[in-house]
């Protein structure tokens, strides 16, 4: 495939270095080449299979606007924009375009997404709880995106939500915590991410999942699908 990285960061630079490795052919944009979405024209997208961006919130929904009016196909990993949704979804459904966005593009993150799902019921027979998040000093979204979203399946499953405690230090690459406790004991569920590696290659293979197909995706919805 040709893939184009929107962003060219840590993570980014190691998207195109993985895509690269799965034999694809990779070319990647700076932010600082594309403000406000502008470098992403019909014609510069014209031999372009998927678009992956991994940028910033701030310019993460002009990027994708622009995309899928152009005819783009899209992953997206990057957060923060989440209360956009509705409108996204319709751009993409109305534009007749494939994109899929996760909180996260670990398929370590995804099975403990349904590990979340699993101790949920605990919150309606007398146990309380929380969760912590850390990250890097830099991470701009607070709190994480993979948070939100371990909240959102513990939500949905027990009827209720989980305070979010959010930490931004050092260079922690992404830590997500459940703790669950009762008047007898104490329930710790706990993912701790190495490197970025697993966020990237999980980003490419969803591209490559993505590649040919139409309609809008949740990586949580998907990933078990991957090559």
């Amino acid at each position: 495939m040709n893939i184009l990285v929107l962003g060219k960061g840590k993570t980014g630079a190691l998207v195109a270095e993985i895509a690269q490795e799965r034999g694809h052919m990779v070319r990647a944009v700076a932010s600082g080449d594309n403000a406000k979405g502008e470098a992403l024209t019909r014609g510069a997208l014209e031999n372009v299979d998927v678009i992956i961006d991994f940028t910033t919130p701030h310019a993460v929904l002009e990027n994708i606007a622009n995309c899928v009016r152009a005819g783009g196909t899209m992953v997206v990993g990057t957060t923060g924009w989440y209360d956009k949704l509705p409108q996204v979804q319709k751009l993409v459904e109305n534009s007749s375009t494939g994109f899929v966005f996760g909180a996260n593009f670990s398929v370590g993150v995804n099975i403990f997404f349904d590990i979340a799902k699993a101790v949920a019921p605990a919150l309606n027979l007398g146990y309380t709880g929380r969760i912590l998040e850390r990250h890097h000093a830099q991470k701009k979204d607070k709190p994480s995106g993979t948070a939100a979203a371990i909240n959102n399946v513990i939500q949905l499953k027990a009827g209720k939500s989980l305070e979010i405690e959010s930490v931004r230090e050092g260079n922690i690459v992404g830590e997500h915590e459940i703790r669950l406790e009762s008047e007898n004991d104490v329930i710790e569920l706990a993912h701790s991410a190495k490197t970025r590696r697993g966020f990237a290659e999980g980003a490419v293979r969803a591209a490559e999942w993505l590649n040919g197909k139409t309609g809008f995706f949740d990586f949580k919805d998907v990933w078990r699908e991957l090559k």
